[in-house]
């Protein structure tokens, strides 16, 4: 084990090299190496020791820390030397193969609607079509084009029924000991944890720690924990450190420093490539014309104008996802997701200019997912570059995983499997009673969890929620909080008759705290 352990770590090492040799960090570093070449405390005699100093004091040996943490975060770690690359992406092959036959369900909607409204997948925009979106870039809300012809490529409970129909073909008719009592809508055999486990995991959010979003704690007075907690954020943020600022956000961010905290626990620094990068991915909107910009547009149309909070941000959710959409950096992703990127493409007039599109289908089948994922961000970021790179990083690290079919323990199939077991194992009677009305748990939870909990809840209580998916690199606490809505509810749940009535119990969530619901169903419920 301690040769494979080895052989692992030095391919982590190898493949992160790789992977920042060509970043513009290494050629920074490379830049600032020979200006200190010409610094009189840099020594002919000591050299290498030396530029090490100097990177150091200079804060760039920190900056090379940050990079390498954040590609460990977001990679996994590797597979044997002599697995298949597919491995890498996911183990099962029942879940590969279900996740591609999801894609291609996806494509042929998409085709076929092409097809009924004889519009291609890309077109060029015509010149005058270009200047006049350019001059709309900011207000683009303003607009109101017929989209009523366009039809969402999928909802939720499509997904939903998709993940109900899976099946591990090694146990046929369940024949699984462990998992024959299972009695909820997810029937494959994932190990999910219990509550001593999780109880663990989120040590930090324990009844006796201070934390952001308590009001009451008995320990701790709240505005004595909230100063501390202040100057302690004040000081990771000036010692830009990412590992230490995901450790500190587990405990909540204080609102004045959030923005930084998350920026700098996803490495994000809006240097000027990347202000650049985002400008190119602006005028590829404004030369070309996808099929998904109709499909993004009229779900923005719906979700945001819909919704109290986020209907001022939807110039931002545009210019977000109108790039995201073009984005085929997002594509280096696709190496370790079950999901891959199918191809359409432009032609220009001669057949010289190919131009490649990518769409991703996973961002195609949830797109008012990933309009409810962007909007929390516009609360904090309001410079369109950085704003498009936090949403990118996010639904890099955490966000595909909840649109794509995997084995992954912060996978949708996972949450699911993980909310049903905890409501299962610790709330028998609730669930019991709701599945003999026809009102399966999870057909009701299942939309937060989709959703990362955006647009059901305050969004001061999403925005502690997330700290905590960010503190603990993990969405597992999305499941806990479903889970934790269900006990908080479960008396007048245990009354109603019928799923229509469930839901109704569960229709507003907007007044919920969330760590008061996640540490009593945490640390106060007995196992």
């Amino acid at each position: 084990a301690m040769v494979d352990a080895e052989s692992g770590l030095s391919l982590t090492i190898a493949r992160v090299v790789q992977r920042l040799r060509g970043s513009s960090l290494h050629s920074q570093l490379e830049r600032q190496a020979r200006v200190s070449l010409h610094k009189p405390e840099v020594k002919l005699e000591s050299l290498k020791e030396d530029i090490k100093d100097f990177l150091k004091t200079s804060g760039w040996e920190k900056k090379l820390q940050n990079a390498v943490y954040s590609e460990l975060n977001v990679f996994p770690s590797p597979c044997h030397p002599a697995a298949p690359p597919e491995h890498m992406k996911e183990p099962l092959a029942y879940m590969r193969k279900a996740q591609g036959s999801w894609e291609k369900r996806i494509l042929k909607s998409l085709n076929s609607m092409c097809t009924e409204l004889s519009i291609p997948l890309a077109q060029k925009r015509p010149v005058s079509e270009q200047k006049e979106l350019l001059n709309k870039w900011n207000e683009m809300g303003t607009d109101e084009p017929d989209l009523t012809l366009f039809r969402p490529v999928y909802a939720p409970k499509d997904f939903l029924e998709v993940l109900m129909n899976l099946r591990n073909p090694n146990y046929e008719n369940g024949e699984q000991p462990s998992f024959r009592n299972h009695l909820g809508l997810i029937q494959v055999p994932l190990k999910v944890k219990d509550i001593p486990e999780l109880k663990e995991d989120f040590s930090e959010l324990g009844l006796n720690i201070g934390q952001l979003g308590i009001d009451d704690s008995a320990q701790v007075p709240p505005e004595f924990f909230e100063n501390e907690h202040v100057r302690v954020g004040q000081k990771v943020l000036t010692e830009q450190d990412s590992a230490a600022a995901q450790q500190y956000v587990r405990q909540g961010c204080p609102t004045a420093l959030r923005a930084d905290l998350w920026a700098l626990i996803l490495n994000i620094s809006n240097q000027p490539e990347d202000i650049l990068y985002y400008e190119q991915l602006k005028s590829n909107v404004i030369q070309h014309n996808l099929l998904v910009d109709s499909l993004i547009y009229k779900d923005v149309k719906l979700t945001a104008s819909n919704d109290d909070y986020y209907f001022v941000f939807e110039d931002y959710l545009y210019q977000v996802l109108l790039c995201f959409s073009r984005d085929t950096s997002v594509l280096e992703h696709f190496a370790y997701s079950s999901a891959t990127p199918p191809k359409s493409y432009i032609r220009g007039k001669l057949g010289i200019e190919e131009y490649a599109v990518f769409y991703p289908p996973s961002v195609l089948s949830h797109l008012n997912s990933l309009i409810l994922a962007v909007a929390p961000l516009c609360f904090l970021y309001h410079e369109p570059s950085k704003l498009y790179q936090m949403f990118r990083e996010m639904y890099v690290r955490f966000f595909f995983r909840l649109h794509s079919i995997s084995s992954h323990p912060s996978g949708i199939v996972s949450l699911c499997l993980l909310f049903e077991t905890l409501l299962q194992t610790h709330l028998p009677q609730l669930f019991h009673h709701l599945r003999e009305i026809g009102a399966q748990p999870l057909r009701m939870s299942f939309k937060w969890m989709v959703r990362a909990f955006s647009g059901y809840l305050a969004t001061d209580q999403l925005l502690l929620l997330w700290d905590r998916i960010l503190g603990y690199n993990s969405l597992e606490i999305l499941a806990v909080l479903a889970a934790a809505v269900f006990a908080f509810r479960a008396v007048n749940l245990m009354e109603v008759t019928s799923l229509a009535a469930a839901e109704a119990v569960l229709a507003d969530l907007s007044t919920l705290k969330v760590m008061p619901l996640l540490q009593i169903f945490l640390f106060a419920t007995v196992t």
